[in-house]
């Protein structure tokens, strides 16, 4: 019976016959919300096709589909009625502890996106749609950089991608003509930013640009026909499209939308932004804090640590007040490495001494290696970097891409708290666990539920475990420690001044000079992250905050039967999770048994 359901689900297309549909034909409650889940995911691979190729899976339909088009956002707005329909049949009561989980991640994912497209938020961020963080226009050159095609299919298949993003590329010209036209304007730091990396990639030589990167690295089983063909393919399909697309949006960014772009560095400025800037305080926080609310936290935390940070400096012998020794440390070469090879040396030194204490803190160690890699395109015009999960079968490592541009801003006294966030026991750590965890829907599997607070709030409580873990040694590491931790509180008070306070970009820039040792050309690239992409550095101390107060919480209750390998077992084993979510779950094991066995 079982074979026989699967095989007509599999034979129905999805928006003929939806899955609030399929979950009543299922005989019992978890078999419904299995189908459920599993149709879902298929409706939303078809609709992310380059996240299915991220994890080394053929794409279920298109094999590129341009986010920010209207056909999207109908199809995105199909699905999940359809889900919430599907939910409304099924008796959550009746489900187990981790499958009324994920129906509750589920339901706040499918009503989350639904509310920002009822809203029509979705549709005005369509409108003003650059960004110089995470835009496809930067982040599918890092996914072409570092894919590992294996068949003259895969090649043919990069072709195909190729040949939409620049599609996208086109389109994107198009609806910032369609919001010039009704009132929306983008910062012009952003615009400038954007067309900085445009000028950037377009100097670069063909055998140099990150889309040819595939054929420079064939595998043995490809011939060599094969290669000299696939290899003026790609080269064509860069000269001829992709090339043309930057070209076309350097003409328009400079000549056309900078000069009508807003003054003010806010979505203050902007028409309709504090409505914008609310959905995105939502999103990324997964609370309904309001701005105003996180900014005083931001203004108590940031106390807080400076006064951690005065006595870090009396330990280090200084002679000096604290921002003397801001500078001491933005400058002073002993600080900082010049080597690429150098710093990846440093980390991975790192990473063996926390692994020597891992099993005093975490009962399980998932198989994928980590690694620090060059960020591999346009490093001059973007932040430090950002981590990637390898596949979920671990064939592939975990990559940090690191920013090697700007080595000179990076101090070595950072750099165990930025391995404890990015690598073990942060980012790589977490994500892999679940990544590698079969039992798990793919939904909490590959973090497809709205959980910035959750994942960045992991690596910066990851980042408060190093003394724990033998780290932060001598006072100068615990300086570096506690110099990012005030990047986050300080984070909380600019990104709200920004964009709900009309703070202006050199107001939020002094601040961050006057209570980081960060260099100022650091602070600039990170002030101009927040001013591109509002909100979501909100979410790490926002998250690492919940995590110390459920642990504090779990601390109290269970006192000597407390065992904090439990405890980080209970907050990893089911996936990134929206903070209300999480918290209903460690208060429900609290109140079980299952806390002190």
């Amino acid at each position: 019976m079982r074979e026989l359901l699967k095989a007509a689900v599999a034979m129905l297309v999805l928006v003929a016959a939806s899955p609030a549909a399929m979950a009543w034909t299922s005989p019992d409650a978890r078999e419904r919300f299995g189908l459920l889940v599993a149709e879902s995911q298929k409706a939303d691979d078809a609709l992310h096709p380059l996240r299915l190729a991220e994890r080394g899976l053929p794409p279920s339909g298109a094999v590129f589909v341009d986010p920010q088009s209207e056909a999207f956002a109908r199809q995105l707005a199909t699905n999940k009625r359809a889900e919430l329909s599907g939910l409304a049949g099924i008796d959550r009561a009746s489900l187990g502890e981790k499958d009324q989980i994920a129906y509750d991640a589920f339901r706040y994912q499918a009503e989350q996106a639904l509310g920002d497209i009822d809203s029509g938020i979705h549709a005005i961020r369509n409108l003003v749609p650059l960004n110089a963080s995470f835009g496809l226009h930067v982040e599918f050159p890092d996914y072409l950089s570092g894919v590992r095609f294996k068949t003259v299919e895969d090649y043919e298949r990069g072709l195909a991608q190729l040949e939409g993003f620049a599609g996208y590329m086109d389109s994107t010209v198009d609806r910032l003509e369609q919001g010039m036209a009704r009132g929306y304007h983008q910062p012009k730091v952003v615009v400038n930013n954007v067309l900085a990396q445009v000028e950037a990639f377009l100097k670069l030589p063909v055998e140099e640009n990150p889309f040819y990167s595939p054929v420079t690295r064939f595998p043995d089983t490809i011939g060599a026909a094969d290669r000299a063909r696939l290899a003026a393919e790609y080269r064509r399909i860069i000269e001829r499209r992709t090339t043309p697309a930057y070209e076309r949006w350097r003409t328009f960014l400079r000549d056309r939308y900078l000069p009508v772009a807003t003054e003010g560095a806010g979505l203050w400025a902007m028409k309709d932004g504090a409505r914008v800037y609310a959905s995105l305080l939502v999103q990324h926080t997964t609370t309904t804090m309001s701005a105003q609310q996180i900014h005083r936290i931001g203004l108590s935390e940031v106390a807080r640590i400076r006064a951690a940070m005065e006595q870090a400096r009396q330990a280090t012998g200084f002679d000096g007040d604290l921002p003397a020794f801001f500078e001491h440390v933005r400058t002073g070469p002993e600080f900082y490495y010049s080597k690429p090879e150098d710093l990846i040396g440093h980390f991975e030194r790192i990473e063996k001494k926390v692994w020597e204490r891992m099993p005093e803190l975490f009962s399980r160690r998932p198989r994928a290696a980590f690694e620090l890699r060059p960020l591999p395109a346009l490093g001059d015009q973007r932040g430090t970097g950002y981590y990637r999960a390898g596949p979920p079968d671990a064939s592939e490592p975990g990559v940090l891409f690191f920013n090697m541009a700007m080595l000179n801003t990076r101090p070595i006294p950072t750099l165990e708290t930025l391995q404890l966030h990015e690598g073990v026991p942060g980012h790589h750590y977490q994500i892999s666990l679940v990544q590698e965890d079969e039992s798990l829907p793919d939904l909490l599997r590959f973090g497809q539920v709205p959980a910035t607070a959750y994942t960045e709030g992991w690596g910066l409580y990851a980042e408060s475990l190093g003394q724990e873990l033998g780290m932060f040694s001598d006072p100068y590491q615990w300086f570096g420690h506690l110099d990012m931790e005030m990047l986050r509180a300080v984070r909380l008070v600019v990104d709200t001044g920004l964009h709900a306070l009309q703070w202006d970009r050199q107001r939020a820039i002094d601040y961050m000079l006057a209570n980081t040792s960060m260099a100022p050309r650091d602070v600039a690239v990170e002030i101009d992250r927040y001013i591109t992409n509002p909100g979501q550095a909100c979410a790490y101390k926002v998250g690492e905050l919940k995590f110390q107060e459920l642990r504090r919480r779990a601390t109290e209750r269970l006192g000597p039967d407390f065992d904090i390998r439990r405890f980080h077992d209970q907050v990893l084993d089911t996936g990134a999770l929206p903070l209300d979510v999480l918290e209903a779950k460690i208060d429900r094991w609290l109140m079980s048994g299952d806390a002190t066995q």
